[in-house]
């Protein structure tokens, strides 16, 4: 009844336990990866409703030669952002003429309430959420 099997097929123990260490680290340095382009498409939301925001206050500057009584909803009633643009994330302009455009995001965003995007305009550069490797607290802007 019992014959003793010859060829034996599988794979052993050991062998199982290969494959799943090595599809842990594989995992392991994917992950990561991968949260890191999803910080980088979320904060490009950000930035696309940056560009668009400085574009109508600089032709708003260049037909009236001043910014003072354009007020951030005004920008973006003229930029024609998405509602989920809208929903996702908060605009402030700095300055008059603007110096610093800042968007905040809002309870509703994916990764949580309190990221920032900016972008500086004597610098010509985006810096915070999805862009900075490393951003301080003191760099965040109130």
């Amino acid at each position: 009844m019992f014959e003793k099997v010859k060829n034996k097929k599988g794979f052993s123990l050991i062998e199982l336990l290969v494959v799943v260490v090595i599809i842990a680290i594989l995992a392991a340095i994917a992950v990561p990866i991968y949260m890191s382009y999803v910080q980088k498409a979320r904060a490009t939301e950000a930035q696309s409703a940056i560009a668009a925001l400085r574009s109508t206050f600089r032709v708003h500057y260049q037909t009236f030669g001043n910014t003072e009584n354009y007020t951030i909803e005004d920008a973006m009633e003229d930029a024609r952002l998405g509602k989920a643009t809208e929903k996702n994330w908060e605009f402030e302009v700095i300055g008059s003429p603007p110096k610093k455009y800042v968007a905040t995001s809002t309870s509703e965003f994916p990764q949580g309430e309190g990221k920032q995007v900016w972008y500086d305009v004597d610098e010509a550069e985006y810096h915070g959420y999805g862009i900075d490797e490393e951003i301080d607290e003191e760099e965040v802007i109130d």
